[in-house]
């Protein structure tokens, strides 16, 4: 199938699920007035103030202030006062108790969240308050659950039709990449890295020559990513694949073995830290490299452009380069993402319709650009080739922190956070560019999702966590001989707990929900 009738078949189709919806985004009728709305009380200069919960530690801005945030509150009228969890138990704990704030901010309770006795359902709010407020059936249906409502939009997400229109939309930072030594790599005469064993000889050149290094670092949180990716696992091992029309668990995909061979033989060999595996500092890594410890440091798409930022402050005389986004032919990479977090309007909310159109604000072209590049001007002029030219570099994490850009994205999309990723000249467009060149579009697969307090869902967190401990066990064993067993081990123990009878779960809500991108 074509795209342009891929993209016709998909709008008609979700055209004809948005009838089923009692209120679509964009209409007004059927939807009771709420009388007793509350309204949030506005300060001397007509400023009103909600709070914000974030769930996520490691966000990285932690209050409502600097131009990007001030420029927010002009446009539209709203503060907020923000929480940052200190743990991602504590969302689960507010909603059990009933304490939420006027909004929450949240990527791994999306659908615990997405329940009418939480929150508001954005349809309902947006006939009532901002019948205006235009959001494409695309993204309507991805976050429509079984009452019919939609109760937030994630951001970050962007149809394969819209980032093949957007040449310069390249995707962001939260894609997997490796940075190595650009002035080792030219002392052991710059061998080539054309696939995973030419990186794991180069690696053992480095253990050989510097054996006080640590060839290879890698971040807690970025540990498998990239090198899942090099070996054609479509999927993270918590995950699902597609094969000729079936999905199953990504730690069944069969070049999945590959995979944890590679990295128990990284192990044994020396090449990583047997803590590397423990880590529970997200630092420590960038310490390692920065510091002239590590040859190789695994991590994002900037990790380059960033530590070399802050070995130029610091003084330091190397520099890293980025490894290919792709050595080699078995690269995969498949996007089934439906987006990062999304906003609620909790129940709580002390002025629903301040919040959606607060939302409706930061969903315009307007907002998206302001909250993703800066204040136009001051951090930002439009080039007409069709990209931001900024101001400033978008790898320097204190800069971006310092003036709230990027982080208030309460609601955007990938292609704006896409463009805020193309600077010409900078290793991650580089590295962007060629992912973007190789990555296939499964949203479908991203829509079998397990629902809050179900069986399947009880069951795969079971299967997650299992795997979590387990997986560590092959990364560390002793011999070749011994991961493969821990792997079989693992498999057996997942099925033990009901992976088949989940397989067949996920193949049916499969293949209702492809049906929408046929």
């Amino acid at each position: 199938m074509d795209m342009k009738r891929c993209k016709k078949s998909l709008l008609l189709s979700l055209s004809g699920l948005l009838l089923l919806a009692p209120l679509s985004a964009c209409g007004g009728g059927g939807t009771q007035k709420n009388e007793a709305a509350p309204q949030a009380q506005a300060d001397a200069d007509g400023v009103k103030e909600l709070t914000l919960f974030i769930d996520a530690p490691w966000y990285p801005v932690k209050e409502w202030k600097g131009p990007v945030a001030d420029k927010i509150t002009e446009k539209t009228g709203v503060k907020l006062k923000v929480t940052v969890a200190t743990d991602d138990k504590q969302l689960p704990l507010m909603i059990s108790s009933g304490d939420l704030p006027d909004l929450v901010f949240t990527n791994s309770n999306i659908d615990r969240m997405s329940d009418s006795k939480l929150s508001y359902p954005w349809n309902e709010l947006i006939g009532q308050y901002a019948p205006d407020f235009k959001i494409d059936p695309t993204r309507i249906a991805i976050h429509t659950m079984d009452d019919g409502n939609f109760y937030t939009v994630r951001n970050s997400f962007a149809t394969q039709e819209e980032m093949a229109a957007n040449k310069y939309a390249i995707g962001s930072d939260g894609n997997p990449g490796i940075a190595v030594r650009e002035d080792i790599m030219q002392e052991l005469g710059n061998p080539p890295i054309k696939s995973t064993d030419d990186f794991m000889k180069v690696l053992g050149m480095v253990k050989s020559k510097y054996p006080d290094m640590v060839p290879l670092i890698m971040d807690k949180d970025w540990l498998e990513q990239y090198f899942l990716q090099q070996f054609g696992v479509e999927a993270l091992l918590d995950g699902w694949y597609e094969q000729g029309g079936q999905v199953d668990y990504a730690i069944r995909q069969p070049e999945m073995l590959e995979f944890f061979k590679f990295m128990n033989e990284l192990y044994r060999n020396g090449y990583v830290l047997g803590e590397n595996f423990a880590y529970t500092n997200d630092q420590i890594d960038d310490q390692y490299a920065t510091s002239g410890k590590a040859f190789a440091h695994s991590h994002t798409v900037s990790t380059a452009d960033t530590d070399n930022i802050k070995l130029e402050k610091a003084g330091q005389s190397y520099r890293f380069t980025m490894l290919p986004s792709a050595l080699s032919e078995k690269t995969k990479i498949v996007s089934t993402g439906l987006g990062f977090a999304g906003t609620f309007i909790t129940k709580k909310n002390a002025d629903p319709e301040a919040s959606i159109k607060f939302l409706q604000y930061l969903a315009s072209d307007e907002g998206k650009k302001l909250t993703m590049f800066g204040v136009e001007g001051e951090h930002w002029t439009w080039n007409e080739k069709g990209y931001p030219d900024l101001k400033y570099d978008p790898s320097d994490s204190d800069f971006i922190n310092k003036n709230g850009i990027k982080w208030w994205y309460l609601y955007n999309d990938g292609v704006m956070e896409g463009l805020q990723g193309y600077v010409e000249g900078t290793q991650k467009t580089q590295a962007l560019m060629q992912r973007k060149e190789i990555t296939e579009y499964k949203p479908e697969l991203g829509l079998i999702q397990t629902q809050p307090d179900s069986g399947e869902k009880t069951t795969k967190t079971k299967i997650d966590e299992m795997i979590k401990n387990e997986k560590v066990k092959i990364y560390l064993a002793a011999s070749e001989e011994e991961a493969v067993a821990n792997y079989e081990k693992m498999i057996e123990t997942a099925e033990s707990i009901g992976l088949n009878k989940l397989v067949d779960w996920a193949n049916r809500i499969y293949q209702d929900k492809k049906t929408l991108f046929e």
